[in-house]
């Protein structure tokens, strides 16, 4: 795990690493393993396995610098400007250079630090030692004010994910807070501000539209950019490849390094037989980049892109091998090499409940070792097509925005696919009125009632029957202000009375009002963001990056500007991405490019649930979360019995209850920090008495 870690302080000199030995007791506190970026007043680590062209610093005077981590397209020149700019209070400037990175600008006393648009690399603070601390994660930060575990956030967390409002700012650790996406922490002396960095659209007048050829024309440009961000990056090798043990009868040279878990030197891409994993795959072949790697790996002519295709032979169907056969026609490109990575039950959800500790809990832990075999078969730079379901897709909520701009029209073909969909039925006549409905109460109803409305259903949501499956229901679930998360139905009557009294608190607080749609599309990315970053951390592979440009903040700024009637038409976001790639010269795709479905997905979960079965069952024995008064024990066995069964029990929530459980085990058992010193929370706790471990105290 890689994080940047630093603070501000009404104190002059704080202390940094050099500084040990002073009389201040915190002046020895410093990150284990750190690189420091700069020192005093406001120190400034990198820490983590960081390559050397992903930490840059620009310096115009000892008080005015900029130090950007991550993959970043900028010259120095650009980064200057950008300097220079947020020196005058202009932070966007931070936010617009290609790529996916974080900035931290120091101007004086001044600190500001840039999260980015979509969530995936967030911002932590939290106030210690007469100043505040900050960080790109958020166990650090609890190590080092010694946190107890927030069991507020764990039951929003489980009972709302996709809902802002009830996670507000928190995090797992009391006292850590987390800046919200698009917006920036600003620290001067200590104290702390948080500002928005974007634009705020109005509630009362539509923005204005953009052509939707000129918005997919900016879509187009910002992906491109995105992919020759990583592409004129250096190249780079594993820096430790594990010994080859020879000949292995029926697997290649490719394959063994794979079992060896070590990715391949140079760029390769995830080719799954979607629209946004081809797409990348297929950009990233045909744009020119940086031949070869900085040890020399890769330099012959004729230097192909290794596409991994994931085979899943325990849950294979008719969708699935459609899937695979679109991929292998993808990989007819002659500069694409395929390697296709076969693997049966070992490979299912569930079936490896042992992993690393992560920054905070998400359903990615229970399929981790499911994407780490797919990842190990890849490259040191690994594109995956990640968040294009988020960026281009409409959420359903966008029909009531439609209505509030009277485009009554354009929820024609929306509805009738919907209908379709539904399939033939007596009421599937009533499919479009259903949802018309649906739409206009929602663009009706005024955000506060919205979230009371919510509030209201929340208190019910572990006694009310299960939702129906299928497309309909699911849209008209969405189609609402704030819903329950499907593990609600799981929790106590106390955590979502907790909860709902979260949600009746953010129903008076002013805020910016955005249109439903919009607000809705907006906290689902940032959920789908946060997840993504947790599989990042839970299926990492050693000297491997894994790349996924649909949440860079330009591609996500381009996709914004997308006009709703050409979000919500049937198959918009494989008409984007075929746009996207006759743009850069790619016509011949296969057929069948862009068809999607979750039922391969879903028939691995519930593969894995009865694979696992004596093993959930023995984790649900006697469970952390039960101790914590979230959920009941026997209620969670009898819905891991039924889902086993066949019976219509959401599995996403049983995910999110097992990611949620293995993730507090992970925490409780582990030892060490990760600060060190004379001064560090964890010595000092020891010598204290206190137990070195976060407790189960809410």
């Amino acid at each position: 795990m890689r994080w940047l870690v630093g603070w501000s302080s009404i104190a002059a000199s704080f202390g940094t690493a050099g500084a040990v030995g002073t009389d201040d007791e915190n002046a020895t506190v410093h990150p284990v393993g750190a690189q420091l970026l700069w020192g005093d007043p406001d120190p400034l680590w990198a820490v983590g396995d960081w390559r050397p062209d992903e930490v840059r610093v620009v310096t115009v005077d000892p008080f005015t610098r900029l130090a950007v981590l991550g993959c970043c397209a900028a010259s120095d020149d650009q980064l200057r400007v950008g300097l220079f700019a947020a020196r005058g209070g202009a932070m966007r400037h931070l936010t617009a250079w290609p790529g996916s990175y974080t900035a931290v600008v120091q101007v004086g006393r001044r600190i500001i630090v840039t999260g980015d648009l979509a969530g995936a690399r967030p911002v932590f603070h939290t106030p210690w030692a007469n100043g505040t601390a900050y960080a790109t994660a958020a166990l650090p930060l609890a190590d080092l004010i010694e946190a107890q575990l927030d069991i507020g956030h764990l039951a929003a967390l489980l009972a709302c994910p996709e809902t802002p409002e009830a996670l507000r700012d928190s995090t797992p650790y009391a006292g850590v807070k987390r800046v919200p996406p698009g917006h920036a922490l600003v620290l001067r002396e200590g104290s702390r501000e948080i500002t928005g960095y974007e634009p705020v659209a109005s509630l009362a007048v539509a923005a204005p539209q953009i052509d939707p050829d000129r918005a997919v024309d900016g879509v187009r440009d910002a992906l491109v950019e995105a992919v020759r961000a990583r592409l004129t990056a250096p190249r780079h090798a594993p820096e430790t490849l594990p010994p080859d043990p020879g000949p292995v009868p029926g697997m290649g040279p490719a394959e063994r390094r794979a079992a060896r878990g070590a990715p391949a030197p140079g760029i390769g891409a995830d080719l799954s037989g979607g629209s946004a994993s081809g797409t990348l795959a297929l950009l990233a072949a045909g744009l020119p980049g940086v031949p070869g790697t900085i040890l020399g790996h890769g330099t012959g002519a004729g230097e192909r892109l290794l596409a991994v295709t994931f085979n899943d032979l325990a849950t294979g169907g008719r969708d699935a091998e459609a899937e695979r056969a679109r991929a292998r026609a993808i990989a007819e490109n002659p500069r694409l090499h395929h390697v296709v990575v076969a693997a049966s039950e070992e490979a299912l959800p569930y079936a490896e409940l042992e992993g690393p500790l992560t920054d905070e809990p998400g359903p990615s832990l229970v399929t981790a070792e499911r994407h780490r075999r797919r990842l190990a078969a890849g490259s040191a730079d690994h594109f995956t097509g990640h968040g294009a379901r988020q960026v281009l897709d409409a959420h359903p909520a966008r029909l009531a925005d439609l209505l509030m701009d009277r485009r009554r029209r354009h929820l024609l073909r929306p509805v009738t696919a919907l209908a379709k969909a539904t399939g033939p039925s007596a009421g599937s006549l009533l499919v479009p009125l259903t949802v018309y409905r649906a739409a206009r109460k929602l663009a009706r109803t005024p955000y506060r009632a919205g979230l009371e409305s919510a509030a209201d259903r929340l208190l019910e949501a572990n006694r009310s029957a299960p939702a129906a499956n299928g497309p309909l229901s699911a849209s008209l679930a969405a189609l609402a202000w704030a819903r329950p998360g499907p593990a609600a139905r799981w929790l106590t009557g106390e955590a979502l009375a907790e909860v709902s009294v979260r949600l009746n608190q953010a129903a008076t607080r002013p805020t910016s009002v955005q249109r439903p749609g919009e607000a809705r599309a907006r906290a689902a990315l940032a959920r789908y963001a946060a997840d993504h970053r947790i599989l990042e951390q839970a299926a990492e592979v050693r000297s491997q990056r894994l790349h996924s440009p649909f949440l860079d903040n330009q591609v996500v700024r381009a996709c914004r500007d997308l006009p709703e009637s050409l979000r919500v038409q049937p198959g918009a976001r494989a008409a984007i991405l075929r746009t996207v790639l006759a743009g850069a010269g790619i016509h011949d795709l296969p057929p069948g490019w862009g068809a999607t479905s979750h039922a391969p997905a879903a028939a691995a979960n519930r593969a894995g649930l009865r694979a696992a079965l004596p093993q959930l069952m023995a984790l649900f024995d006697a469970p952390l979360l039960a101790d914590a008064g979230l959920i009941e024990a026997r209620v969670v066995r009898k819905a891991l019995r039924a889902a086993t069964e066949g019976e219509p029990v959401p599995v996403d929530g049983l995910a999110d209850l097992v990611s949620t459980e293995l993730w507090l085990r992970r925490l409780l058992a582990r030892r060490g920090t990760c600060w060190t010193g004379t001064a560090a929370p964890r010595r000092r706790a020891v010598a204290a008495g206190v137990p070195p471990r976060p407790t189960l105290r809410s």
